[in-house]
């Protein structure tokens, strides 16, 4: 497995050096300068902005300036953020964990909501529970993140007052009051994310269960004397979970699309809200640093995917 894992690893850096050649030419290309604010600042002298655009190669040709960042990232130097003052990476570093925390604890709703509903969908198809789940995920997925995350803010927290609407960083609390604070204020937020997903996802995994169900090796199993419980489990939703996982490695940039959303929704402070205030203030080496991340996220979510396929197939070998 470690000689598959390598291998994967080495046909991912080309992946990687084309999306980086690809999203640093988009925004060089890109109208807006990071220094358009200095231009409009009467007590910056003018060849102060000269020199700072010289200092940071704003005005080199294309491939030198791409040349330039591929070396310094390669060096760990990620840039250096025009608007916060600091340095790129640790911005990251800052924001990645909340994002990584929402978005994982979304999935493993959306997996704990999927997996039960849609093999008990095509366990009993055309039944009433069937026909509720099916009607419910095509609610679920219908209805975009940003307005569920409304409706939310609506009911749970200024109808009901149950739940806190904006996501606080600096809870001044201690001890236990401190986790169950932070666990409260993410229960919106996850759930949102982790509905939306599971929706889908719910009819996956009915649709792979119809196929897999059907097939002479269940109805031999069932033959064997097998009770219908084990023959689900075992022989069943084993193999139909093989398309789910490629589905959910498929949806990740879908679920960072979302979390980014859901982050501006709840002022979540995570690395969807600085790429969107990096966009609206032009920090180029910000917009460069976390759409890079999100494509080295991807590209980690289907090695794991890759991964889990050997797991669920043992006819499935790592060669």
């Amino acid at each position: 497995m470690f000689n598959y894992i390598l291998r994967r690893l080495m046909i991912a850096l080309p992946s990687l050096l084309g999306i980086s050649v690809v999203l640093f030419t988009v925004l060089a290309l890109a109208p807006g300068d990071p220094f358009e604010e200095l231009a409009t600042n009467p007590s910056v002298p003018p060849e102060v902005r000269l020199a700072l655009r010289v200092q940071f190669g704003l005005d080199d040709p294309v491939h030198v300036r791409y040349w330039a960042w591929l070396t310094s990232m390669l060096q760990g130097n990620w840039g250096f953020s025009f608007v916060s003052r600091i340095d790129v990476d640790q911005l990251i570093v800052q924001r990645l964990p909340t994002t990584l925390i929402v978005i994982g604890l979304s999935q493993l709703l959306a997996i704990l909501v999927a997996l039960p509903v849609g093999v008990l969908a095509a366990v009993k198809p055309y039944s009433w529970f069937d026909r509720i789940a099916s009607t419910l995920a095509f609610i679920g997925f219908s209805l975009p993140t940003f307005f569920t995350g409304v409706m939310f803010i609506l009911f749970f927290s200024i109808y009901l007052g149950w739940l806190p609407f904006v996501y606080r960083a600096d809870i001044s609390s201690t001890g236990w009051q401190f986790w169950w604070d932070h666990f409260k204020q993410s229960i919106m937020p996850i759930t949102v994310l982790g509905l939306f997903q599971g929706a889908s996802m719910m009819r996956y995994v009915r649709s792979a269960v119809l196929d897999v169900i059907r097939l002479d090796y269940v109805t031999t199993a069932r033959s064997k004397g097998l009770n219908e419980k084990a023959v689900v489990i075992k022989h069943v939703v084993r193999n139909a979970l093989i398309p789910v996982v490629t589905l959910v490695a498929l949806q990740m940039p879908a679920v960072f699309g979302g979390a980014i959303v859901t982050e501006q929704i709840f002022r979540i402070p995570g690395i969807g809200s600085l790429l969107i205030d990096a966009i609206l203030r032009n920090d180029t080496p910000v917009i460069m640093a976390v759409t890079f991340v999100f494509s080295c996220l991807v590209i980690f979510f289907n090695l794991i995917a890759d991964l889990l396929y050997g797991w669920l197939d043992p006819r499935i070998s790592f060669r």
